[in-house]
């Protein structure tokens, strides 16, 4: 049975805040221990001989050798390091910033301590193991292969690489025997006070906490604002409550920083001295609404789970994460959600200083026993001591999509949703989260099955606009009724988020393969399969439509980015006006080895069309919101505007807007924290065309203290097209009425009388027109769901939300002058089910595909059958012919196709 807790001996969970007197990173020596032989062989002795070693850097984990890729185990570190004799009122003291999992330390072969948890710091005591000169620090870390209780988060089956070894920062430092081990500054922005908690460590014998006091002082820019002394009680604390005369409160836009120093005193001497940094900084929330320092605040963050391509969990230079957290401010994003596992340190000080909300949670384990209920609270616990200070952090989370506590990974354990026991469990674990850490919002199971929670939030997997009306719709159930996301009955309500949406986008595969020089080694981890598998992914691609239909793999990445970046722009933007939402976190920032919905790609470079997304996503943004996106071209096309301003200022300008050679402005002013929607704001004639003609209408805001703008797609259809020319057969009754109020096509009874025919299910009649040389298709029924046939085989597709539909994605040839990436040119058509086509010979009018190119298939095909052709079309067409503008131009377009080749 694995121990799962705190460290053993004397360590604290808190990160390094005082200056190394050493540097612990760099050159280590490195072994695999598959037998487990080193302890037992004394591998920790400095004069040990190790099996095959190797050097490494530390930070390190061992996955990043290609030959430990799969490794589980065992496997030890050593390095040596010359120190000078510690003073007798002195210590030395070893930091670790993290190790996965099991660590054991020894310092010239005297075991020092041990440290069960795989994400936080810890600390060792180690002067009585010290020699002045050389010294060896050996370190034996165990991660087992059944990480099922342990709080793993997405590392290892069925996500992404295993991580283990020493995958943080090591240093030494010799600090005094009696110091300060922590100061947590607590702010209170009702009366602009800072209460300061000290700690202070001490050796047990003797009085060492006798006459000591603490020095508080709060410092900004440099310059001392406030300052306090206070004594040292017998429990080795002091407490102090500074005011602050009109300080600079923490925000995203505004990140003041505050240094508090104590110093720990006694009879006038300074014994020690220590420094932090926090924020005045509030978050709070009604039933409805979260509040930043008592203002209106709306979450627009993006999930980041802080994979790196060489390096895993941290990235090689830990200057990148101020590049990530400057890129997602340009983007607009407000707050990061760190997910599943704690957030580097470093990334969080930094988030503190450039300005980056931050919600935080545990890693997660897969099993749910009172091993891992533990383990979790114990990080948890871990988490909140290490972080307090960080103004950045707003909220956490306990868990997420009940991973570890609702039998996700379990099919004999009972979900969250109904059992009691867990949901007590949750409760009194929120409870105590809240008691912790009273200064920021608890989340008890992101996603789903909440019991008592601070943020409602859902995890809704829409692709945009293939499901646009489920998603609207699926949005208003949820604002109509948010206790439904609960597993209790009467909850208290919270405010309502969607904390997990979003779209995929294929990155460079060249560029990929050109980092790794090859094809990563993810590409073929043995729990990957089907849209997750990217292995074989250039042969995949020719041998489908998509090469008929793209020049490569790179030209297809840039299509489907462009489709991945304004789908997650139109879910945003259905959000950001629809009263009831108080924000969203998309996911992700950055793809994730397999995993290609990230708006940067795994090297970190953007994808394209990033710039629409973040016009959508910024503090105020313009939004064009058309009544349809699909017109006649005798029609008159009708748009709102609308302006969305999530910032404390009044904006005020003019909209000045553009539609198919049209202009037109008017003013508009809104509120702090408020939006304003004209309706009607465009309204002009379609253009008059020929056939089939994309568009946009576009508006900007001008006059204003920013720059805003918006354009919105349309597709516009000529009257004129349409069956006219065709005398048509149909077995579909609502296909035969409109054919017969067009007052073109002639529609006959009998297929042999036809030019084409278009039936929801191939018969013997139908066979016998197509082999005898006619033209017919299969179309989908009313409901949108295709009759199988010896003919075709389909594969349904979800009609609502689906995580493998965000992945998908559907091309079209078919209609030349529409962009082969159709997006709201198919508006209401999107089909719902896709036909497996096995026919090398057919061609491919519209296809679809899913992740890695996998589950490929067609949308609108033809194939020979005897002398004529027959074709199939899952686009949801039928009721469409006369109504509907695009779905009457791919009937007439798949009706030239058949007969032409016919």
């Amino acid at each position: 049975m694995i121990w799962y807790g705190r460290a053993q001996e004397v360590m604290q969970r808190t990160t390094l805040t005082r200056d190394p007197t050493r540097e612990l990173s760099g050159d280590w020596e490195f072994a695999t221990d598959p037998e487990d032989d080193g302890r037992t062989e004394g591998w920790y002795d400095p004069d040990a001989a190790w099996e095959d070693p190797r050097e490494v850097s530390v930070p390190h984990s061992w996955q990043e050798e290609a030959d430990l890729r799969e490794y589980v185990g065992v496997a030890w570190y050593r390095r040596t390091v010359d120190l000078d004799a510690v003073d007798d009122d002195r210590r030395a003291v070893l930091y670790f910033g993290a190790a996965d999992y099991d660590a054991t330390v020894w310092v010239n072969g005297e075991r020092v301590g041990c440290n069960r948890e795989g994400y936080l710091p810890f600390r060792f005591d180690v002067t009585d193991a010290l020699v002045a000169g050389e010294n060896t620090v050996a370190v034996r870390v165990e991660d087992p292969e059944d990480i099922s209780e342990i709080p793993h988060g997405k590392q290892g089956e069925p996500w992404y690489t295993r991580v283990s070894g020493l995958w943080q920062r090591v240093d030494l430092a010799v600090v005094p025997e009696v110091r300060v081990r922590d100061a947590r500054v607590t702010p209170d922005l009702s009366d602009d006070t800072a209460r300061v908690d000290v700690s202070v460590t001490a050796p047990e014998e003797g009085e060492p906490l006798a006459d000591l006091s603490a020095d508080v002082r709060i410092r900004s820019d440099g310059t001392e604002v406030a300052s306090r002394t206070a004594p040292v009680g017998d429990d080795g604390t002091a407490s102090v409550t500074l005011a602050l005369d009109d300080p600079d409160y923490w925000t995203p836009d505004t990140p003041h920083l505050y240094e508090v120093a104590v110093d720990l005193g006694r009879g006038g001497d300074r014994i020690d001295a220590y420094a932090d940094t926090f924020g005045m900084r509030s978050v709070e929330r009604s039933e409805d609404e979260l509040f930043l320092n008592g203002d209106p605040l709306f979450v627009r963050g993006a999930l980041d789970q802080a994979f790196y391509p060489d390096t895993f969990y941290r990235p090689a230079d830990l200057g990148t994460f101020e590049t990530e957290i400057r890129a997602a401010k340009e983007m607009g994003f407000n707050l990061l959600r760190k997910h599943i596992k704690p957030a580097h340190p470093r990334f969080l000080e930094l988030a503190d200083e450039i300005g980056m909300l931050v919600w935080e949670e545990p890693a997660n384990p897969s099993a749910y026993s009172e091993a891992s209920r533990e383990a979790v609270r114990d990080q948890f616990a871990g988490l909140v001591e290490r972080d307090f200070n960080r103004p950045s952090v707003i909220a956490w989370s306990l868990y997420n999509e009940e991973w570890g506590i609702g039998g996700l990974y379990e099919d004999e354990e009972e979900s969250l949703w109904t059992d009691g026991e867990k949901q007590e469990f949750l409760a009194s674990f929120f409870e105590s989260a809240r008691e912790r850490d009273p200064t920021r919002l608890v989340c008890d199971n992101s996603g789903w099955a909440h019991v008592v929670t601070d943020l409602n939030d859902y995890h809704e997997y829409f692709v945009v606009p293939d499901r646009a009306d489920a998603w609207r719709e699926q949005l208003d159930r949820i604002v109509d009724d948010p206790a439904e996301n609960y597993g209790v009955d009467d909850p208290d309500p919270a405010p309502l988020l969607i904390s997990e949406f979003g779209t995929w986008g294929l990155p460079s595969v060249d560029a990929l393969e050109s980092h790794y020089d090859g094809e990563p080694h993810w590409y073929r981890h043995g729990f990957l399969s089907g849209l997750k598998s990217p292995a074989g992914v250039r042969d995949r691609f020719e041998a489908s439509h998509l090469s008929d239909t793209f020049d490569d793999l790179d030209d297809l990445a840039d299509a489907w980015q462009r489709r991945e970046c304004l789908s997650i722009a139109e879910s945003i933007a259905d959000m950001r006006s629809h009263e009831g939402v108080a924000g969203y976190v998309v996911t992700e920032l950055t793809d994730i080895e397999w995993e290609f919905n990230g708006l940067l790609d795994y090297l970190r470079e953007e994808k394209a069309s990033v710039d629409a997304f973040a016009r959508a996503n910024a503090p105020v943004a313009v939004q064009v919101r058309p009544d349809a996106h699909v017109y006649w071209d005798d029609g008159r096309v009708e748009a709102d505007l609308a302006v969305v301003n999530d910032t404390g200022e009044r904006i005020e300008g003019t909209l000045r807007w553009e539609a198919f050679g049209e202009t037109g402005e008017t003013g508009v002013s809104v509120e702090p924290f408020g939006n304003e929607r004209l309706a009607g704001g465009i309204s002009v004639d379609a253009p008059s065309v020929e056939g089939v003609r994309d568009g946009s209408v576009s508006a900007e805001l001008v006059g204003a203290t920013v720059d805003a703008a918006d354009e919105a797609s349309l597709t516009v259809v000529s009257r004129n097209v349409g069956l006219d020319d065709r005398t048509v057969y149909t077995d579909h009754d609502g296909l035969r009425r409109a054919l017969a109020d067009d007052d073109g096509p002639s529609v006959v009874d009998d297929p042999e009388d036809c030019d084409v025919a278009f039936v929801t299910r191939v018969d013997d009649a139908t066979r016998e027109f197509v082999e005898a040389g006619g033209a017919a298709a299969l179309l989908p029924d009313s409901e949108g769901r295709m009759d199988g046939s010896d003919e075709f085989s389909f594969t349904d597709l979800p009609e609502e939300e689906s995580w493998n539909l965000c992945a998908s994605f559907v091309s079209q040839t078919l209609l030349l002058d529409v962009d082969v990436v159709p997006g709201w040119a198919f508006e209401g058509l999107y089909p719902y089910a896709y036909a497996v086509d096995s026919d090398p010979a057919g061609e491919t009018f519209a296809g679809y595909t899913e992740g890695w190119l996998a589950n490929t298939g067609a949308v609108a095909l033809s194939r020979s059958a005897g002398d004529g052709q027959l074709g199939a079309c899952t686009l949801r067409v039928t009721d469409g012919y006369g109504s509907h503008p695009t779905a009457t131009a791919v009937l007439a377009a798949l009706a030239d196709e058949l007969c032409d080749d016919a």
